[in-house]
């Protein structure tokens, strides 16, 4: 008796697992889903038809009475008016604003670093006028020492400029143009600003080189004086020959030039 009991709910267990795994196949389900995945919006393919003169009763329960223009109307969301179709195209557009913006900003940032690289003093050392020209004529003034300022004068003249207190006006006045040559350089301006404060300061140093070159030559004319002076004190000093006549000649030789 159990035998018999097993073997019948055997069966009925093959039985319904047979009936689980039968394969159906719904025409109208699965045109639908096509329909609303990928494939094209195929009126023929609505099921169910209408059927010989439209006498279908299943067609007018499906889309007649309840959904009458639904097969009239594409809502497969890859259309051409579909929401995905939409989306995509409103993000494409909106990924082009967004370069467009990334662009703008690009050449924004760009001027903005030009301008920077332009006006910055940690860079003006590269500017190439400051290379070729003005960093070679301001050099006395940015490497001023003793050593270059006394450079190619006697050992007299050079103790005379520094005991009449020459070398230290000339010298407190290199150090000023140095800090403002060095200020010119640092400071942030436009290149025709800080090139302009470069021929300033140029021109002030030569006008300042210039009384510095008047200054040492009087000192080596005042020395030159003053050791032939002490040459004619000691009866050291050369006297030219000297007779009447050449004073005669001298006193003619201007009265023809006045005549």
């Amino acid at each position: 008796m159990k035998i018999k009991h097993l073997t019948l709910l055997v069966c009925c267990l093959t039985a319904t697992t047979s009936f689980a795994q039968s394969v159906i196949n719904d025409e109208a389900l699965r045109y639908q889903q096509q329909r609303m995945v990928f494939q094209q919006w195929d009126q023929n393919k609505f099921k169910p038809t209408s059927g010989f003169l439209g006498l279908n009763p299943y067609y007018w329960l499906t889309w007649g009475w309840f959904y009458p223009n639904y097969h009239k109307t594409d809502l497969r969301p890859l259309s051409a008016n579909g929401p995905q179709t939409q989306r995509l195209a409103l993000v494409g557009a909106m990924n082009t604003t967004d370069n467009n913006y990334k662009l703008q900003s690009d050449t924004v940032r760009n001027t903005a670093l030009s301008q920077i690289a332009a006006q910055s003093g940690l860079i003006s050392g590269t500017d190439p006028l400051w290379l070729l020209y003005y960093s070679n004529e301001l050099k006395p003034v940015l490497n001023n020492s003793m050593l270059s300022i006394l450079a190619g004068l006697s050992p007299q003249v050079s103790v005379k400029l520094v005991n009449e207190g020459l070398y230290a006006w000339y010298k407190n006045e290199l150090d000023r143009l140095k800090e403002r040559v060095q200020g010119a350089r640092s400071a942030d301006m436009d290149r025709g600003s800080r090139i302009l404060a470069y021929h300033r300061l140029l021109m002030e140093y030569r006008k300042l080189a210039g009384i510095w070159a008047i200054r040492t030559s009087l000192a080596q004319t005042t020395l030159d004086m003053t050791t032939r002076q002490q040459a004619l004190k000691n009866g050291q000093g050369i006297v030219t020959e000297w007779t009447p006549h050449s004073d005669n000649e001298i006193a003619n030789k201007v009265l023809q030039h006045v005549q």
